[in-house]
This record gives structure tokens, C-alpha cells and sequence, in this order.
């Protein structure tokens, strides 16, 4: 069982003497991540170190601290507390005092882990693509028969002879939905992958 965000999070500390702000926010894309770096970035900062996971994707940076004592430590944290589709970034004002590498990896690592543990999450639902059509006097009690089982309405499309319906549904709901559908319609309504 995967989480993300329900939206920005952040988290501040200090460490003998140096400032940690520590930012998190879900994303969908590779693209998301840049864009979310690029736009909470401190440039007056000391390091804006950051990580992010996606599914099987993910990348971090040390933003020159130490190889392996920022990126590596932030996306540790994001993948022991189960998240998925997040990004973290950590911007760090030098305080004059060294930490050396284990306190990097430590002061990076748990303001990611605190950041993440005091955030509002949600379960990540792997949904499968189904189309079906129905008439319109049909539409309302279909849209609410999907969202009563999690699912969503990706896109309607309005013809002469109803509504055709892009959803996206768990898996393990689809059977329901196809029986109450069918119910719903006398059997006219057939859900397709």
C-alpha cells in the first residue's frame, strides 16, 4: 500500500546553528518535480537538496554537499514511510558549524522524515481504464454508483442517443460495478476495458 500527499507540507528546524526548511508536495510527472524544485528553491540558501519518487522513477540531488548525504537520505525517507508520487526538497542555510557526513545524512533524512510523518496522506488506488454508455436519464445514478466504489469519470461525451463514459476503476470494484450497472439498465450498460 503506496501514499502521496494531499497537498504542500513543510517542516523547519535547526542544527547547530544551520536553518533546514524541508518542503513536500505529490506530483504526477518528472516535470511536476522540476517545476515544484524550481519554484520553492531558495537561491540565497546554502544547498536546496531534494529527492523525488514516481512509481519506479525517481531521482535526487546533494546540490553540493557531500556525494550521498542529501538526495540519498531525503528519498530514503520518502520510501520507508510508503510514499509514492511526492517530492521533497530540503533548503539549508550554513550555520559556520560542520555537521560532517553521518550529521548531514541525519539532518537531511529527518526533516524529511518529520515533514512527511506530521503531512496529510492518502491511499494511492491503481485504477483500470473502462468505458461504457447509458441514456441520460441513467447518467446520474452511473457517475453516482462509480464514485460510491472509488472510481472516477475521466471524460463524457454527450451523442444523439445518451452519454459515453471514460472511467477509471480498482480493480476489485469492477465486478460490482458491472452488476449494478446491469441492474441499473435491465443489462444495456456493459462496462469495457
Amino acid at each position: 500500500m503506496s501514499f502521496t500527499l494531499t497537498g504542500l507540507c513543510e517542516f523547519r528546524e535547526e542544527i547547530r546553528k544551520s536553518r533546514f526548511i524541508t518542503l513536500a508536495a505529490p506530483i504526477t510527472s518528472p516535470q511536476d518535480a522540476q517545476a515544484f524544485f524550481e519554484l520553492y528553491s531558495d537561491h540565497n540558501a546554502t544547498h536546496n537538496c531534494w529527492a523525488w519518487k514516481l512509481a519506479d522513477q525517481y531521482r535526487s540531488n546533494d546540490d553540493g554537499e557531500p556525494g550521498g548525504t542529501a538526495g540519498r537520505p531525503i528519498l530514503a525517507a520518502i520510501e520507508a514511510q510508503g510514499f509514492d508520487q511526492v517530492a521533497v526538497l530540503v533548503i539549508r542555510w550554513y550555520g559556520g558549524i560542520q555537521l560532517g557526513t553521518g550529521g548531514l545524512a541525519r539532518a537531511y533524512g529527518g526533516g524529511a522524515n518529520k515533514c512527511l510523518q506530521n503531512a496529510e496522506r492518502i491511499e494511492l488506488i491503481s485504477r483500470v481504464p473502462l468505458s461504457c454508455a447509458c441514456g441520460f436519464s441513467e447518467l446520474n445514478l452511473v457517475k453516482l454508483r462509480v464514485a460510491e466504489l472509488g472510481g472516477l469519470v475521466v471524460e463524457e461525451t454527450f451523442t444523439a442517443n445518451g452519454v459515453e463514459l471514460q472511467l477509471a476503476l480498482g480493480e476489485a470494484h469492477i465486478d460490482t460495478l458491472q452488476t449494478q450497472l446491469a441492474d441499473l439498465s435491465r443489462g444495456r450498460i456493459l462496462l469495457e476495458r
